[in-house]
């Protein structure tokens, strides 16, 4: 008796004649599921900073459920279309990153998960990404050693980002570190080994001394596992204000990272102007490789809270960096052996450069000089970015670019592709997909411009203030408010709107998709979206 041929599928021994059947079957699931992208394992599209997804069939509505009001949690039984709902801490700034199976996003301390640690503190949460279980966390002190460095409760608001079982962050305390993805599970890897130290707060609220001779605190398997740690307040003479944010751009082996440095707490004048703006580490040691050439000195109107972009122009890598100054850089990728960056165009964001040739720069609270918060975006061969009055203070207007990248030198006049003057003061940064841009501004207003001319198509009334930026995905828009609303829209050149859906807690992030999943970071929690 001859026997059936036996081939494999998906590791299971069947008979060949049933092939052609599952080969059809596999053919039919194909097309009647959706397809995923994958991970979202840093801020925006590889790099370029575009809020922009291939995820499908995400969700176009659901409910947040009802909030315990003794615990404060969500009770899950009243969600719809939620896979699972994670607390956070009582404010958090960071949109989340997924990679590798696990979800990182920056909150406070306010809904303490370890009883040694108390009181505020930034924290890095993560997560199982099936599941929303709590996997470990990154505790960090206050930097109450500078006044106003690390504002009151902001937490960490740098989302990391994540290679090969390495995720990179910028802590509450200008620090630089790289954090194996699986925490202390898996033990104390790498050459550092402080960590029970760096738990530990080294003054309080009144820059008081602590006492610390109780010895430093003994991580367990619920914390995280820091392989090296660059301190830019302490090496390079950083003096961050209200907060260090940067998303650290992974350049192959070298990292790039915005230092945050700004005013002092009088808000008059730079604290150090002799600090960098931009560094470059060696991703594997944090080294420091070189530092920018930007030269801002005194010409810093607040903080600088934009990070680096990257794009590819003829054939070679360029690093974009907005700046306090109201000026966009834009670098060439380190060259070996180099301590310094060298620019290759520079672009004055104040309107009036377009016509004036010199343009005073005004200091305090009621400048009406121009900064870059948001980050710069990549998208063919052209930059897209918001710069801005200081939306903090008094400055009311603000005005979105389109810059060519191919230019060279002071591109103020020169490489102005088009500009968009109704967007009012702005802080997020932008989508472009299918040939428009999404951009909204802190007022509430989120427009839909050409993103060949800059004509406005639509401009939605969303409730201000946004803090965080658009997502495209699916053919859909997604935003978030500080009016606790989370609004879906069509993505196209016609206004409409798919849903409104009220929160439980203002939104100050930016939403991100990954493996059919949408997830939505609130002040107090972490949505994971789902069609059932």
């Amino acid at each position: 008796m001859v026997k059936p041929i036996r081939e494999k599928y998906f590791g299971i021994s069947v008979p060949s004649n049933l092939s052609r059947a599952i080969i059809a079957l596999i053919v039919v699931m194909l097309q009647t599921v959706p397809l995923w992208a994958d991970d979202q394992p840093q801020w925006g599209q590889r790099f370029s900073r575009n809020m922009v997804s291939d995820e499908t069939g995400l969700c176009e509505t659901f409910d947040p459920g009802r909030r315990d009001h003794e615990t404060g949690d969500i009770d899950p039984a009243t969600t719809k279309n939620v896979k699972w709902v994670a607390r956070l801490g009582g404010q958090s700034n960071c949109p989340p990153v997924v990679a590798g199976g696990k979800i990182f996003v920056g909150t406070n301390n306010q809904a303490p998960r370890d009883p040694r640690i108390e009181g505020d503190r930034g924290i890095l949460l993560c997560f199982d990404e099936a599941t929303g279980r709590f996997l470990w966390q990154l505790a960090v002190p206050k930097m109450y050693e500078i006044k106003y460095s690390d504002w009151h409760f902001t937490g960490i608001a740098s989302p990391p980002s994540v290679e090969n079982g390495k995720a990179f962050i910028v802590t509450n305390r200008c620090e630089v570190v790289c954090l194996d993805v699986n925490g202390m599970a898996d033990g104390n890897q790498g050459p550092y080994k402080d960590e029970g130290t760096h738990m530990m707060p080294v003054v309080d609220r009144e820059r008081r001394p602590i006492d610390n001779s109780g010895g430093p605190l003994v991580p367990g398997k619920a914390d995280a596992d820091i392989l090296w740690l660059y301190d830019m307040a302490a090496e390079d003479g950083v003096r961050p204000h209200n907060a260090s944010n940067c998303s650290v751009l992974i350049d192959g082996e070298r990292l790039y990272v915005c230092t945050s440095n700004g005013v002092e707490w009088t808000h008059s004048r730079v604290n150090n102007p002799a600090a960098p703006t931009l560094i470059v580490l060696d991703r594997k040691t944090g080294k420091r490789l070189a530092r920018d050439d930007f030269n801002l000195g005194i010409d810093i109107i607040h903080g600088q809270w934009s990070s680096p972009a990257l794009g590819m122009v003829n054939g070679c890598k360029q690093i974009y960096q907005g700046t306090g100054k109201g000026y966009l850089f834009a670098i060439e990728s380190l060259a070996a052996g180099a301590d310094t960056t060298k620019t290759v165009w520079f672009f004055n964001g104040h309107p009036l450069a377009q016509t004036q040739d010199v343009v005073p720069l005004e200091y305090g609270y009621h400048t009406q000089s121009y900064e870059i918060t948001a980050n710069p975006v990549f998208d063919k061969n052209r930059v897209y970015l918001a710069i801005t009055q200081d939306p903090w203070h008094s400055g009311k207007t603000g005005w979105f670019v389109c810059i060519d990248a191919g230019g060279k030198g002071d591109v103020t006049r020169s490489g102005l592709v088009w500009s968009y003057k109704d967007l009012g003061k702005s802080i997020s940064t932008a989508s472009i997909h299918d040939g428009l841009v999404y951009i909204a501004g802190f007022d509430g207003r989120l427009h839909c411009l050409d993103a060949e001319t800059g004509k406005p198509y639509w401009v939605h009334e969303a409730g201000g203030p946004i803090w965080g930026s658009t997502l495209v995905a699916d053919g859909k828009v997604y935003l978030g408010t500080g009016r606790q609303t989370f609004w879906v829209l069509r993505a196209g050149k016609q206004l409409e709107v798919i849903s409104k859906i009220r929160m439980r807690d203002r939104i100050c992030t930016t939403p991100v998709a990954a493996n059919g999943v949408l997830y939505v970071a609130t002040y107090k929690h972490l949505y994971a979206i789902e069609k059932p």
